[in-house]
């Protein structure tokens, strides 16, 4: 069962993301340590949430209901050597949550190579598919602005 601010979130979610579908399938990418796992933990109802969240390795699969869809989540492992698999999902998807930590400054020109490749490949680029790119962990004191973050982008 959902609290209001839960559904509400992922109202918002399915908003943004520009998505009509009664199901849909999102794609949560980023580098890691971006924080995807704590992104999708927090979307989930709060008798269910992970208290403890450990890196993923491949890719966990999680679904949420809202009051107007049924949202299937891959969380796929932002790990170098894991990150050529995210291809082999991109046709079946409806959105794309692009995740990059604000912190994380030295890895931004990696996370914009990562973004290029996705935009850039032939799955991608032949369709029209929403992509949130979300800015995490913005309360960091060293974080940079969302500003900062999309001209690195």
């Amino acid at each position: 069962m959902f609290y209001a601010g839960q559904m509400g979130m992922l109202d918002k979610l399915s908003g943004w993301l520009g998505l009509k579908k009664k199901e849909v399938n999102v794609l949560c990418l980023g580098l890691d340590n971006s924080g995807k796992t704590t992104i999708i933990n927090q979307l989930k109802p709060s008798n269910t949430q992970t208290q403890d969240i450990v890196p993923t390795i491949g890719f966990n699969i999680e679904k949420f209901k809202s009051s107007s869809l049924s949202f299937t989540v891959f969380d796929m492992s932002g790990q170098s050597r894991y990150r050529n698999l995210w291809e082999h999902y991109y046709k079946e998807s409806h959105a794309i949550i692009f995740v990059i930590d604000s912190g994380d400054k030295l890895r931004m020109v990696v996370a914009k190579e990562e973004l290029d490749t996705l935009l850039n490949h032939q799955d991608m680029c032949s369709r029209r598919m929403p992509v949130l790119l979300f800015a995490n962990k913005s309360d960091l004191r060293e974080a940079m602005s969302s500003v900062k973050v999309s001209q690195l982008l």
